[in-house]
């Protein structure tokens, strides 16, 4: 059994999140400790209180994410449960990077907050929105969207999430457009979703500008296992070609079918969502049915988790 662990981005996050693995884990409450020590304030009491309105906010967002993933990341380890692959959607990417030991967690949990706070400030608050669309073909999105971003304002294809469902983003008169001619041109639902910016698009690129100057500053260590990157969908171990991509992936397209297929294709036939939600392991049921898919934010998907790989399966 060749076994690839896949993290999630922004969107999954609550309040109370993994609270359960925290109240049992010792290993659980240190990641916490480790964040707000890197961080210099108190994102447990965020995650675990609220309120819901600030942990919203993208530069409290990625960071929470990203420390509620390691948590059960290291639970799995400790568990004798290891990856042969990683991969990441979005910010998950960076849970990726640590599960790898290409970054370390305090590096990574302080270089995604200003990666979140970068994001937000690259369009003013309301300039910019994001919309999934569902039930069209991919060319004929991208399409639709580049006839609009002729004459108009910026609007792209961002999350090639599984089949039949693409983000789009870029200025919201633009993205609200699209999403009417998307709807005439045959989409099945076409849907504005409520985030506070138009990640992935190239709207991103001051943000991508200024978290290339923080990676700069940072040592990345070579991968001792293949990541497999957003905006390649191809497995990467080196840590220059990775910085690279960090840099890139902040204003590119997340290329997440081509990642699970890839994944696939190195021989992955269980796939572990490590982090809140079950988002990815819905995408992989899109993508390819062949593929197990587990998942680990809390006790009882813990325990599930635990029993399938014990029993041999």
């Amino acid at each position: 059994m060749k076994k690839a662990f896949v993290f999630p981005g922004q969107g999954a996050q609550k309040v109370g999140m993994v609270k359960d693995l925290y109240d049992q884990y010792a290993m659980v409450r240190e990641v916490f400790e480790e964040a707000d020590d890197a961080l210099g304030f108190s994102l447990t009491k965020l995650c675990f209180e609220g309120p819901d309105e600030e942990l919203m906010k993208t530069y409290h967002t990625q960071p929470a994410i990203l420390t509620a993933s390691v948590a059960c990341y290291r639970i799995l380890v400790a568990e004798g449960i290891k990856p042969d692959i990683v991969a990441g959607h979005s910010l998950g990417e960076y849970s990726a990077l640590v599960a790898a030991h290409v970054m370390s967690f305090a590096d990574a949990v302080r270089t995604v907050r200003l990666r979140g706070q970068f994001m937000q400030e690259a369009v003013p608050l309301g300039e910019g929105a994001m919309a999934a669309i569902m039930g069209l073909d991919d060319a004929r999105i991208a399409a639709i969207c580049a006839d609009i971003s002729a004459v108009g304002g910026v609007v792209e294809p961002v999350n090639y999430n599984c089949p039949g469902q693409l983000v789009i983003a870029g200025s919201t008169k633009a993205v609200q457009q699209a999403t009417e001619e998307l709807k005439k041109a045959g989409a099945k639902r076409a849907v504005m979703l409520h985030v506070s910016a138009p990640f992935h698009s190239s709207l991103m690129q001051p943000a991508a500008k200024r978290l290339g100057e923080v990676l700069h500053d940072l040592t990345l260590q070579q991968a001792t296992i293949p990541v497999v990157l957003n905006v390649t969908g191809q497995p990467e171990t080196d840590a220059a070609a990775i910085k690279e991509a960090l840099v890139k992936q902040a204003a590119s397209p997340v290329l997440w079918i081509t990642c699970t297929q890839t994944m696939k294709n190195m021989g992955a036939d269980v796939l572990v969502e490590v982090g809140p939600g079950k988002t990815l392991c819905g995408f992989t049921r899109k993508i390819d049915r062949s593929l197990h898919c587990e998942h680990v934010d809390d006790v009882a998907s813990l325990e599930e988790t635990l029993t399938f790989f014990q029993g041999g399966n």
